[in-house]
């Protein structure tokens, strides 16, 4: 199962991150999780929304530059060495990991957003070794 990414490029600079939030807030696009990387001119704003297709449409409306990914968020028990060994498994399978952020919530539950070379094969993976995937929408609903 994939999970649409919005992804925001935006300017270093005091208040931009801000203006990108008052946007999705004003749109009712609700923030399930982020992961803001930056350099010395520019950042790169991944979230997790409710509605991301609305979220990059208001902000495209916006003038900010977004794209939207598939990424795979993928349920892992939280518990020492979890994301180790679900890393084994993608890793046993050839396959490149270009980002991931993680989001803890209060349960025995963790869970984590990968970005992988090839989504496709991670997912077939992950549902050969029984390792659950939800979407943004089991997300929101948690």
């Amino acid at each position: 199962m994939f999970a649409k990414q919005l992804t925001v490029f935006i300017e270093n600079r005091s208040g931009r991150l801000s203006e990108v939030l008052g946007v999705l807030k004003d749109n009712g696009v609700n923030i399930l999780s982020l992961s803001l990387a930056d350099t010395t001119e520019f950042g790169l704003l991944r979230l997790i929304v409710d509605n991301a297709a609305r979220g990059k449409e208001k902000l495209t409306e916006n003038g900010f530059s977004s794209l939207l990914s598939d990424v795979s968020i993928i349920q892992i028990p939280h518990k020492v060495g979890s994301l180790q060994e679900l890393l084994k498994v993608i890793d046993e399978n050839g396959i490149n990991i270009e980002y991931m952020y993680g989001l803890s919530i209060e349960s025995d539950e963790a869970y984590v957003v990968l970005k992988a070379s090839d989504v496709q094969k991670v997912d077939g993976i992950l549902a050969a070794n029984g390792i659950n995937t939800i979407s943004c929408e089991d997300l929101a609903n948690i």
